[in-house]
Formats: structure tokens, C-alpha cells, sequence
């Protein structure tokens, strides 16, 4: 099946690599010309595992190719996919604009060319966004009737997507009406079997999810911040909490440490919350849940500057391993902190090349860290040894690394549960243990 993929950034691009691994022909569309140029390259645009090598076989197998021009993608296939960004306003609410822009463009090529065509919208929007969008530009009758329209949210984690998109943790498929379609193809592209609920139903889920996963995180950092209060090991807590699987379900998010950040939590209860008010449900849980967010993030700045040092380490600046992604990372935010108090900083992070930051990725850290290249440092041995105080957020060093240059001075703060740091020759405290 050919199927042109709109927006290619980071859902877009393991898309794209994963449906050509399955057998499928895939253009890429977007108006960036360096995700295009990267993709027609064979060439991941974002740091994925995996995703480099995914797309430089589909190049190699004549499967993958991508264009500036969204007819010519919407002409060269069956099935278009829209994975186009959906940003925060100032006020929380989304910015719908690109997924306009993109709809009328795929109204207008399938019009134009007079054929059946499946689109299936993967951009995260909250609830009547999709049911917006076909009523829009979909409803004209000579385009309706050769058009399905389907709402496929993705749960694809940064480090490990190519391997979530094999064998997804959730499979959900919104239609109109909440029926399945009698395509049973449209049901299987995605992989798995899906469960079916209405366009508004499946757009929901993905931000109870991503609630639900935000608030595990605050939870689990408010329990670590009282654990270290009352001299616990808050790491220690949520392994036994967590040794209930019937109840508690899931571990990954149930790890104190580090704030949440990314691209998905901080928009997505950003964007729930702002919706809620607008539709006057109240909802004080979720109202509280960025504060309890950036009253971690606060805790964890001031328990670097309690140690009176002026030097100061990062190993890892995104916000999680395995990506380049530093959009909302924690990490940014208490670099930005230190340097405007003055601080002496040094960054190690293996997987930043600022020569690939593309889209908001780079403009962002332009924004906020234009300096960035000049606190970059080539190993983590260099950082330590430049430093008094290491923050470590990431597991992105080898401990004989960190061996040789720690001294008994030295403070390293485990923001990452991390545990192999205490064998190391200097100062050892955790974030919330």
C-alpha cells in the first residue's frame, strides 16, 4: 500500500519508518525542505534508536521518498496520515493551524483526483477536533463520499517507538460513529487489533493517557520530596508499590526523580486543563498537577545551589535518554537557571548534534539556550573534572569513566536512580532517596 505521511518530526518519521518495514511504500510530505532532504536521504531528521537504519532500507528498497508538494503525495497513494504538530498557545489551548492547513490541502488533491482515499489524523487533539476538521473540509458531497476518516492517536515513547509501534501497549481507532469500518484493512495498518470508539472517544484517550501518565510522575516525585523529608528511600517505596500489579498497574512513569517533560505531558494536561475550564467541569486534580511539576523542579534547583558550589555538571540536557529532544526538558530549565544566577556550567549529553536540531526542536533551544555549543562538552570525564557539583539526569556514562575523574569533593546528585554512582569516590545524594 503507498501511504504519504504528513509531518515529519518524531511521530511522523517512526511512522514512516516502521510502515516501510512492513511492506509499505511511503511518502513523506512536510514544508520543511531538511526533513525532506533528510528523508529522501534515507535518513532519520529526529534521534531514535533503530529509525536511521529503518529508513535507510526503505530508501535502499525504492519504499521511501518525500516532497514539499502535498497533491503530489496525496496522488501518489492510497492512505494519507497526518502527523503534523499541534503546539501550545499562550493560553494552553492547541494551535490547530497546521492540521488545517494540511486538511484543505488533502481535500483539495483527493477532489482533484477523483479517487477513494483513507485519511487517518495521528496529530494529538482534544475532543471535536476531528469531527471539526471533516465537517470543515470534508464535507463538500463529491469529497465525502470518497473519503474515510479516522482518528489513530499514537503511545509511542521517545527511546523505544519503533519497538512500541511492533507491539503497542494500546491500540484505539475513532470513527464517526464509534463503529468499525468495513475496510478491515484500515483496522490492521496500525498493527494489533484496536479497540473502536468514536472520533471524540479516541481523541480522549490519548490525553487520558497522557494525564494519567503525568500524574504518575507528580505523584511518584511529591513521595520521593516527603521520603527525603522524613530521611526515606523514596526510590525503594515505589518498588514495593509497585510490586502490586494488579492494582498499580504500570512502573515506567512510577520512578521519582526527574520532573516530566517532553513534548506530550507538559501540552497535553496543559491543553485538558485550559479545555475543562472552557467547558466548566471542574477538575482540581488535574488543575494542581503542572504546579506539583514545577514544585519538583524548584526542589530539585534548590538542592543544587544548598551545596554553595559554583561549578556545576550536567550529564544529560534532554528529557529523557535515547533522544535529542529537549523541548521542556528539566534539565534546559535548571541549565537557563544557573546561567542566569551565574553559574559556571559544563553539558554533557552523547546524543545532541546541534548541526541536527530541526523544527521546534532547534528553535526552541536557540530561544532559550543560543549559547548552548559553548557549555557542550566531548565526554563526561571532562564535565566531572571541570566540575564541583554533577547532576546526573541521564545513565549516558560508563561508571569507570566517571571513576577516574571523581574525587572525594565532588558531589553527584542522582536525579535518575542510578544507583552503581555510590560506589564512586566522592559525595553521593538522591533526588528523592
Amino acid at each position: 500500500m503507498n501511504i504519504s505521511i504528513f509531518g515529519l518530526g518524531y511521530v511522523g518519521a517512526v511512522t514512516a519508518g516502521c510502515l516501510a518495514e512492513l511492506g509499505h511504500t511511503i511518502i513523506g510530505a512536510d514544508v520543511q525542505p531538511e526533513k525532506v532532504d533528510a528523508l529522501n536521504a534515507g535518513r532519520s531528521p529526529v534521534i531514535e534508536p533503530e529509525l536511521d537504519d529503518l529508513l535507510q532500507k526503505a530508501k535502499h528498497d525504492n519504499r521511501l521518498r518525500a516532497t514539499k508538494d502535498a497533491a503530489e503525495a496525496v496522488s501518489a497513494s492510497e492512505v494519507s496520515m497526518i502527523c503534523v504538530g499541534t503546539p501550545s498557545q499562550e493560553s494552553g489551548r492547541l494551535n490547530l493551524a497546521f492540521v488545517r492547513k494540511v486538511s484543505g490541502q488533502i481535500a483539495a488533491a483527493i477532489l482533484q483526483n477523483g479517487r477513494r482515499h483513507m485519511v487517518i489524523y495521528r496529530s494529538t487533539m482534544l475532543p471535536g477536533s476531528t469531527r471539526e476538521m471533516a465537517n470543515e473540509f470534508f464535507s463538500d458531497p463529491r469529497v465525502c463520499q470518497m473519503t474515510q476518516i479516522f482518528y489513530c492517536p499514537e503511545f509511542l515513547r521517545e527511546g523505544t517507538a519503533a519497538r512500541d509501534f511492533r507491539e503497542p501497549s494500546l491500540m484505539v481507532m475513532g470513527t464517526h460513529d464509534g463503529s468499525a469500518p468495513e475496510n478491515a484493512g484500515a483496522q490492521t495498518l496500525l498493527g494489533g487489533k484496536p479497540a473502536m470508539l468514536t472520533w471524540e472517544g479516541a481523541e480522549l484517550i490519548k490525553y487520558s493517557c497522557n494525564y494519567f501518565h503525568a500524574l504518575k510522575v507528580g505523584f511518584a516525585n511529591e513521595i520521593g520530596r516527603l521520603c527525603k523529608h522524613l530521611g526515606e528511600d523514596g526510590s525503594r517505596i515505589m518498588d514495593v508499590l509497585c510490586t502490586d500489579a494488579k492494582l498499580n498497574i504500570s512502573r515506567y512513569y512510577m520512578q521519582p526523580g526527574n520532573p516530566f517533560g517532553g513534548s506530550c505531558l507538559p501540552k497535553d494536561v496543559s491543553a485538558l486543563k485550559s479545555f475543562a475550564r472552557m467547558e466548566g467541569v471542574s477538575m482540581p486534580l488535574l488543575d494542581n498537577t503542572l504546579d506539583t511539576n514545577q514544585a519538583h523542579l524548584a526542589a530539585l534547583i534548590q538542592l543544587i545551589t544548598s551545596k554553595e558550589k559554583r561549578r556545576i555538571g550536567l550529564l544529560g540536557l534532554a528529557f529523557k535518554a535515547d533522544t535529542d529532544d529537549l523541548r521542556n526538558s528539566p534539565m534546559v530549565a535548571v541549565a537557563e537557571m544557573l546561567l542566569g544566577r551565574g553559574y559556571e556550567l559544563h553539558i554533557y549529553d552523547p546524543q545532541l548534534n546541534l548541526a541536527r536540531l530541526i523544527g521546534v526542536n532547534a528553535s526552541e533551544i536557540q530561544r532559550r539556550m543560543p549559547h548552548l555549543a559553548s557549555l557542550l562538552r566531548s565526554s563526561p570525564r571532562e564535565v566531572v573534572e571541570k566540575c564541583e557539583v554533577i547532576v546526573a539526569s541521564q545513565k549516558c556514562a560508563r561508571l569507570d569513566e566517571l571513576m577516574i575523574a571523581a574525587r572525594p569533593d565532588h558531589c553527584i546528585i542522582d536525579v535518575n536512580g542510578w544507583s552503581e554512582l555510590k560506589m564512586l569516590p566522592c559525595k553521593y545524594e538522591g533526588a528523592c532517596w
